[in-house]
């Protein structure tokens, strides 16, 4: 199978980011997590003064059911990076105690008095690159419908399990973040049969054009849509993000995809340029209602009450 995970960055180049992250809703419903490797700039050496301005960075965010989402960031020099070649199969990244690779990752950090360890294993039937604008930047999706195997530690506090959850690991890279977007993938359980994801993604583009997309890989089958057709809905109760949109085969899909306030978590993310922050709002215990109706079929109606992740920023 077609890999997504090479690398795209060089150690020369002073202005990009490039990010490998895995979402995934625990097996038995008590939350969810997000990890993120992320390399920034990395011909500058990075920012110093701060973890976050720093050219390799290690992020581990819990999503606790119920209760207040929290982010631990780790950053390191450049010296100790061990990468593969640009655009070389099979990827790896590994920095001190963390690693990930096409398949795999671990993850060790102590931040704030917090001990956080991971080693998991991930497989996919699908892959799927949703966005490319060449040196401008990608949103690729190497694994897709990802289940998740292995064990993670939050201090006293062990998750374990085969499966351990069920996501993505995705792979995005660009010259700088978009002025805004708006991006969510879900994962709908379907019992004895494949599981069904949903992945959509909106930002700005030139001259005022607006990148639309959605991908469903259903059944075995992948079915693209564009044109979507609504937008993000912020309010003290959480986000809210309803569109419609058709595929050539006539295939329509109404979509509600909701994240609830309490896990609502704000992120502050560094320019590309050093030049201040902005806030991103991810809620990786989001509920999606998809309605699809295929020619020719009976309407489907799929269903997750804490399967997907809405990510907004800007907006």
């Amino acid at each position: 199978m077609k890999t997504l995970n090479p690398l795209y960055s060089t150690r020369s180049m002073s202005r990009r980011y490039e990010v490998w992250f895995l979402r995934f809703g625990l097996a038995d419903h008590s939350g969810a997590w997000w990890l993120r490797y992320l390399l920034m700039n990395l011909g500058r050496n990075g920012c110093v003064q701060q973890p976050q301005g720093m050219p390799v960075q290690i992020w581990a965010t819990w999503f606790p059911r119920g209760g207040t989402p929290r982010t631990f960031i780790q950053g390191f020099p450049s010296d100790n990076l061990r990468l593969s070649e640009r655009s070389q199969s099979p990827f790896h990244l590994q920095i001190a105690d963390n690693t990930i690779n096409e398949d795999s990752c671990r993850g060790r950090m102590q931040v704030d008095g917090h001990t956080i360890s991971w080693d998991l294993n991930y497989r996919s039937t699908f892959h799927v690159t949703l966005s490319t604008k060449g040196w401008i930047g990608f949103s690729r999706t190497p694994h897709s419908d990802a289940v998740f195997s292995g064990k993670i530690t939050f201090d006293d506090r062990t998750f374990e399990g085969s499966p351990l959850g069920f996501g993505l690991q995705g792979h995005n890279c660009g010259y700088r973040h978009r002025k805004f977007w708006a991006w969510t993938h879900a994962y709908f359980d379907r019992g004895s049969e494949a599981p069904t994801t949903l992945e959509a993604l909106q930002y700005e583009m030139p001259l005022g054009l607006v990148f639309r997309k959605a991908v469903l890989w259903h059944r075995g089958v992948q079915r693209t849509f564009s044109r979507l057709k609504g937008e993000v809905q912020k309010s003290p109760e959480g986000l809210r993000w309803q569109f419609v949109c058709a595929a050539r085969d006539g295939s329509r899909l109404d979509t509600r995809i909701f994240g609830a306030a309490p896990a609502t978590h704000i992120l502050s993310y560094v320019k590309t340029d050093f030049s201040g922050t902005f806030d991103v709002a991810n809620n990786s215990l989001a509920s999606a209602v998809i309605h699809l109706q295929i020619p020719s079929l009976p309407l489907e109606i799929l269903e997750t009450g804490s399967g997907a992740v809405l990510e907004t920023a800007g907006l």
